[in-house]
Formats: structure tokens, sequence, C-alpha cells
């Protein structure tokens, strides 16, 4: 057997291909007789497409040919439901299929010999619109009256409403000796991967085949096959390198359309969105609104909570249902309420549409959960950590969807893994700020301490049945010599690849460099699932695990080369209660807190966050220094999120869609000092004890910046990002 390789730093192995170049990416592609292809996009909010003319288009040479909705057989697709037109105009299959919703809509596609020719011809084509009126305000499209986005499925514009009624609520705050009632409001968030959206298709043998940057092979095959109404066998969807994608790729882009043209014109298409085409042509981590209300008595124990949750779903549902049932669930962080009230509701507007980001709905909910626990700290006038424990989940207790969380409960372990690293100190059980965390003084820049926790699910929910297929071959002269691995899960920069290879070398005892890996393919594989929810880790690596115990069995038995396939199940959930929310809704749970120390220029308004210690429950690291690199890599888009990225539209138009006007963070702007805090609780169900942690580095980010800020100022903040105008305004200087 391998010596230990599951916990070792081994190097990644696709590092070499990624820092020398030679590795190919979507935009990389090349075939012969290549087309290319660009979209015209609708550019406006919300229109019925009168008529289209593309006969200047056609007119130009080199231009091959022009695709409108009446050339898609079946014209709708979606993740969740097909609610979206491949391409919006006249002549669609899709009822409703003749509007646009968002600026990002597709309206016809312009196959030419090169990017060039396409480009002008797109420019040639005329398109008649009737504008629609426009909803942006999710508060407003919600009310009686407003123009509705999908009349032919819905006499409303409320597309997701979940609800929590868990024991009595006036009755908990009639109980209370200190309450506080608050709104926040949490801000869109763009990608920002460094490769936008692109991909290549082809003709194979009768089969067309897709290379484009996804997160779920086996989806993104499907809804392909769906639009063109072709069986499921007839379409090959392959990854080529990703680019990263942070939930971002979970919803189709460019791949029906690529399919489309190729199947029509029997030759391969290439497209590369711009930035700015990305920047409003995909969907955006969800914009909400969130109203609490929460109590505590002297004792120090949260009894109560209310809380209304008003997410922009935008013109479409994508992910919207699931990432706000991860918001309901998070709400109440990773603490015991006994009662507590929500309604959770997803909005349809015509802004660009909510989807999967890093987190997936809870930051959002964290946010509103931790500062309402910081400040009924300050209004009992007990310290942030230590009225946290008294508040902590302990087994037994219930989550606000009535039942326990399933697994170890870490979340004091890493509260205090997180504080023992900063600013304070626990005398006779007691937790507050070490003597030299104050900060009066005369100098306009001001220092402040802060932390904060959360939780998140890992695996997918509400009784979907996870699952992950794998296949394992041994082989070799006497000895285990070398190990092919298959499985579809998506390499999106999290290292997924390589620590499956550390898990096949540590069970087979073939040594990790021979060990080959065949990924990211529809054909001949079955499915992984996606790379979301944090699950990779959980469920590829327990599904290697159980194909690559199985090979070794057969090995033993000198049935070689040995083969062997398994499918992982996870243990099962529940769905929803409609009217309660009760449910057992996640089979896996992951722990994380953070503390930080700012430092605020009360003159200029800026915030600079000198240092950012996260502590997080991986279960187990198969890879030490691939979990330091995501817990790294998530503070810093967190910090990005919280500090200065600034999505700005009007009236649902994009105004930020460059990297000009929409700033994230560079070197220059990450924390001076951020310090990974790795903890390993083993999860007995995990592989080798193991469990995802890369949505945790962002959950607690904004509300322990934030608390710092106010500790710093004595002021709170209920939004972000801390631009200088924002906390300038706070502090009343402007």
């Amino acid at each position: 057997m391998a010596s230990e390789i599951v916990g070792s730093s081994v190097k990644r192995i696709d590092g070499r291909e990624k820092v020398t170049g030679s590795a190919l990416y979507s935009g990389d592609l090349v075939m012969p007789g290549m087309l290319h292809m660009k979209i015209l996009f609708a550019g406006r909010p919300h229109a019925r497409v009168l008529s289209i003319d593309t006969s200047r288009a056609e007119d130009v040479a080199g231009v091959v040919a022009i695709f409108t909705a009446k050339d898609v057989p079946l014209n709708e697709y979606g993740l969740q439901w097909n609610d979206q037109p491949v391409l919006c105009g006249p002549g669609s299959t899709k009822e409703g299929g003749d509007i646009v919703r968002f600026v990002g809509d597709q309206v016809a596609l312009v196959v030419a010999e090169t990017e060039k020719i396409a480009e002008h011809a797109r420019s040639l084509i005329r398109v008649e619109y009737q504008d629609l009126p426009v909803v942006t305000d999710p508060e407003e499209a919600m009310k009686d009256g407003a123009t509705l986005l999908h009349p032919h499925i819905a006499n409303t514009n409320i597309c997701v409403w979940d609800k929590i009624r868990k024991g009595n609520v006036d009755e908990g705050f009639n109980q209370c000796d200190v309450i506080v009632e608050d709104t926040y409001h949490v801000p869109v968030q763009e990608h920002v991967y460094l490769q936008p959206e692109a991909g290549l298709a082809y003709m194979d043998d009768g089969i067309v085949t897709v290379k484009a940057a996804g997160q779920w092979t086996h989806t993104d095959q499907k809804q392909i096959a769906h639009s063109l109404d072709l069986p499921l066998e007839k379409v090959r969807v392959i990854y080529p390198v990703i680019g990263g994608a942070f939930g971002g790729r979970e919803d189709m882009s460019v791949q029906i359309v690529l399919a489309l043209a190729a199947t029509k014109l029997n030759r391969p298409v290439k497209i590369v969105w711009t930035r700015p085409e990305s920047m409003f042509g995909h969907g955006k981590r969800h914009q909400m609104v969130i109203k609490a209300k929460w109590g505590a008595n002297k004792d120090g124990k949260v009894l109560a909570a209310k809380t209304t949750i008003i997410a922009d779903g935008g013109a479409y549902m994508y992910t919207s249902n699931k990432v706000l049932g991860n918001a309901t669930i998070t709400q109440s962080g990773p603490y015991y309420i006994p009662h507590f009230y929500s309604d959770v509701i997803g909005v349809y507007t015509n802004n660009v549409p909510g989807a999967a980001f890093r987190g997936f709905g809870a930051p959002q909910a964290a946010f509103m959960a931790e500062m309402q626990m910081s400040k009924l700290a300050e209004k009992l006038g007990l310290d942030e950590v230590d009225f946290r424990l008294r508040n902590t989940l302990k087994p037994g207790q219930t989550l606000n969807v009535q039942s326990p969380p399933v697994g170890p409960i870490s979340i004091d372990r890493v509260i205090e893994e997180a504080v023992n690293r900063a600013d304070w100190q626990r005398v006779d059980g007691v937790y507050s700020r070490k003597p030299s965390a104050t900060h009066a003084h005369n100098n306009p820049v001001k220092t402040g301490y802060g932390m904060a926790c959360g939780f998140k699910n890992v695996g997918f929910s509400f009784g979907y049945k996870d699952n992950c297929w794998a296949k394992v071959e041994i082989s070799g002269n006497g000895n285990p010599e070398k190990a092919r691995v298959w499985i579809a899960s998506a390499e999106v920069g999290q290292g997924n690849h390589t620590i499956l290879a550390q898990m096949v070398a540590e069970i087979s005892g073939v040594p990790f460099k021979n060990v080959e890996m065949i990924v990211m393919d529809t054909q001949g594989m079955g499915n992984a699932g996606s790379a979301s929810a944090s699950r990779l880790t959980f469920m590829s690596g327990n599904a290697i695990k159980g194909a690559a115990e199985l090979a070794r069995q057969a090995w033993d038995k000198e049935d070689r080369p040995a083969t062997a396939e398994y499918t992982y199940f996870a243990p099962p959930t529940t769905p929803f209660d409609k009217e309660t929310g009760k449910c057992e809704p996640n089979f896996a749970y992951a722990y994380v807190a953070q503390a930080c120390k700012v430092e605020v220029d009360t003159e200029t308004g800026e915030v600079t966050v000198l240092e950012m210690i996260s502590a997080n429950d991986v279960g187990k690291a198969i890879n030490p220094n691939l979990v330091e690199g995501q817990i790294e890599g998530g503070a810093v888009q967190a910090q990005g999120y919280v500090m200065m990225e600034n999505f700005i539209t009007k009236d649902g138009y994009v105004l930020t869609d460059k990297l000009s006007t929409y700033l994230i963070p560079t070197v220059r702007d990450i924390p001076k000092k951020l310090t990974s805090v790795v903890i390993e609780v083993p999860d007995d169900r995990g592989p080798f004890g193991a469990r995802g942690l890369g949505e945790l580095p962002y959950l607690p980010y904004a509300p322990a910046v934030i608390s710092a800020v106010h500790d710093a100022t004595g002021v709170w903040i209920n939004q972000f990002p801390l631009t200088p105008e924002v906390v300038l305004k706070h502090l009343g200087k402007i």
C-alpha cells in the first residue's frame, strides 16, 4: 500500500501545464475548417421581438449562416426548469419565446469564416422591438398589478417562497429582555473568472460534441439534447481546462447555440465572449434585502427570531429556488434558537438573473445572522465571542428546520481556534478582548477587531438523491504499477482531480505519479454530479474510494488487470414542509469562524483589513496545501465582495460591464496578513473523514469585517461593499 499519500501536500497533477501555459482552455481550442460565432444580445431589459431583418448581414462576404428562434427545435432550457428561450424572437416553439427579459437574452447567431466578419455582420442585423414595462425592484415586482415577466407560467412574479415556522415566535419575544430589529442590504456580485465564456462544437460520427467549461457535464448534455430535440447519446460534452467557475458556470451560456450551429452546418464552430458580454450575459450572486428581528434574555440566550428575506431572482429561475433554500437554513446561523419565523421570497425582475455563486445564499444569510448576534451581544454588554458560545448548536439541538445537524458539530472548536489567535483572551471560561485591543486615540485612523462564524451544507439537499459514479483500473506485472481513473467530476481550480489521484494511490498501492486521470467527459462515464455545494471531495471521494477498494480486492484475488465501477449514494434528505419548513435537508455540514483586525481612516473612509484569521473544519485535509489554497482564495474573493466589488445597474441596464468599472482585488488589496487554520474533526461518512470546504471562507467575512469597523468607529453599517463613500456616509461625513 502507498505510504500516507492521503494527507500529504503532493503537487497538483495539472500544475505544470497551467503554469507553463501549455494547458488548453476553451478559448484556446482550434480545429481545421473552424467557423466563428458572434451572438446578438437583446441589449434591452424587457421587450417583444416583432421582427428580425438579417438580409444585410447575410450579404456580407464570409457569412456562412444566421440563426434565430425559428431555427431552434425546442426553444427552451434551464437548469431547474425550462423557462428561458435559447433565442428570443418570432417563430419560437416556446410560448413567450418572442420576449426578451434581460439585457443578456440572446436574439440571433452569426456564423462566419472569421470572428471579425461575424462581428461586422452582427452589427447589420436590424431588430424591431416593442418595449415592455421594466420591473427592477423585487419589492415592487411582488405587488398586485405589477407587470408579469412570465404570465404564461404564473400570475405572480414570486418564484420562490420558503417558510420557517418553529415554535411560537410571539411567545419567544415576550420572554426576551433585549430585541434588535434592523434591515440589511447585500449586493450583487460578478464571478469574474479569468476566462470568459468560450467553447467549440463539432460533429463526430453523427454525435455533436461540445467543448466548453462547465460544472456538471451530464446536466449540460441533458439541456443541449433537450433544446436540439436529440437523444442523449447524440450529444457529448467534454470540459477542457477550466479557468474558474465559482457557480457561474452551472448555467448554460454558449453550449446550446454552439451545438445548434455545429449540427446545422456540420462544421466546427467556436465562440469567445468579450468581457462585457460575460458581465451582462450570465447570472450573478443574488441581491437581497433582509429584515430581521431577534431577541435574547439577560442570561445571553437567543430565544426568538423573525426574518423576511426578499431576493432578486432576475429574469429566469436559474438556481434561485436552491440558493434560497440554502439561505433559509443558514439564516439562523450555527445557533440554537427555539422560536423562529421566516419568509424567504424570490422574485422575478428584469435584472440579470440571480445564479449560483460560491456560498450559494449562505453569505447573504450569514451576514444578517452574525450582525444580529453582534448587536445583541452589544446590547447585553457581553463579548461577542462569549455570547456566541452561549448559543452555538450542541448535540441534539435543532436547526430552524426542526431537525438537528448531522455529523460532528465543531462550531465551538472553530470559534476558539480563530479567536485564540486574535485579540481575545479567556479568563475563568469567559472570553473578552485583550487589553491591547483598545483603540482610543486621537488619530483619525482607528483600529478595530471583529469576528463572525457560520456553517454550510455539504452536498445536494432537500430530497435529491445525491450520487457520484467512478471507475478504477489497476494494472501491473506482479505488483500494482498503474491505475487509470474515469470520473466526470469538474476540475474548476480546486484540485479535485489531484486529491482523487491521492486516494486511489493510497488504496491501490500504485505510486501517485502512475495514477492516470480520465475526466470531464460524458462519453463512457456515469454521472458525477456538479462541482458545487462543496460536495466533490465528499461525493467523488467516496465514489473513487469505493471503486478503488473493489478494484484492489479483485487484484488481491488475482483478477488482473482489476477493474471496478462504483456509484456512491449519499445519505437521504427530505424536502421542506411547505408551511413549516420542517425537514432533514442535508447529509453533512461544515463549520467556519473568522477573526480580523482592520483600520478605518475616518477622514477618507478607507477601510484596510490588516489581518484575517480563518479557521475551517475540513474533516480531513487530503492535501493540506490545496486546503490552504481554497481558504486563501475564498477569503480574497470574499474581500472583493465586501470591500470593493460594486455591480451597478439602472433600469435593467448594466453600467459596470468591464474591469475598469467593476473593480476586483489585486495583490495590493488583499488582507495584509491572512492566516489559514485547518481543523480536522473527521466525519465518519466522508472519504478518510473529509468533508467539503470550498465555500466556508466566504460565509463570515462580511460580518467579521463590519464588526471590526464598528469596533473602530462605534458605527454599524448594514450594507456593503464598504466603499469610502458608504463608510463616510455612515460616519456622517458626507
